[in-house]
């Protein structure tokens, strides 16, 4: 297959993986009371492991805002390096964003737009997604990654050709003064046996994300 994944990836992963709210203690899925989601954007400074609280507070707040909001409130997620096929984009997780102002946890003054929860989640989704591929993704191929979105849940359509990826412009800088990412959330995709050395879900588009072959069916 072009989409260069296996059979049985047409189906949804449990949403956080371990990651959110129910995971046990002292993994992604604690919860700590000093959880600090003000802001703009969820950083990661270098140093090893960095990422590791952002990443439980990002995924929690995926979990709490997928159970409140359903799918229509989310977009799936790739990430593709321009230096080592650019033809190909891994798929590595979900994004989740608040759309009620009237909602009592919405901390924000507006509504997340798509954009904004990929740009305030960016640097996080980056650092996560050279762990989770880094034959792929790190070490010299870390250099120009980009983030593209797919509408939710559509990862079955997304390897029958059937949908387009678009990318994500702009930097943290277009996101809005009255933006909070406390409203925004990231379900990081996890590898499980083979795809830990094989690697998972993966597609093939071009330039603009665009399929290159035709549409086709998956047989039951």
């Amino acid at each position: 297959l072009s989409a260069k994944v296996s059979a049985k990836k047409g189906k949804n992963k449990k949403s956080g993986g371990g990651f959110g709210g129910g995971g046990k203690s002292g993994g992604f899925g604690s919860k700590t009371s000093a959880d600090n989601t003000q802001g703009k954007v969820r950083s990661v400074s270098g140093y090893t492991g960095s990422g590791t609280k952002p990443l439980r507070v990002a995924a929690n707040t995926f979990d709490a805002i997928r159970k409140k909001y359903g799918k229509d409130a989310s977009s799936d997620i790739y990430v593709r390096t321009l230096v080592n096929d650019s033809s190909t984009f891994w798929f590595v997780g979900k994004l989740a964003r608040r759309t009620d102002l009237e909602d009592p946890d919405m901390r924000g003054e507006t509504i997340p737009t798509e954009m904004e929860a990929a740009l305030s989640q960016k640097r996080l989704i980056f650092e996560y997604a050279k762990k989770l591929r880094p034959q792929n993704l790190d070490g010299p191929y870390a250099k120009d990654l980009e983030l593209w979105l797919a509408p939710p849940d559509s990862e079955l359509d997304v390897v029958q050709n059937k949908v387009s990826l678009i990318k994500v412009m702009g930097s943290t800088k277009d996101i809005s003064d009255s933006f909070s990412v406390a409203d925004v959330g990231y379900n990081p995709e996890i590898y499980v046996g083979d795809e830990v050395n094989e690697g998972g879900l993966r597609v093939t588009r071009d330039n603009e994300g665009h399929p290159v072959k035709a549409v086709f069916e998956i047989n039951d």
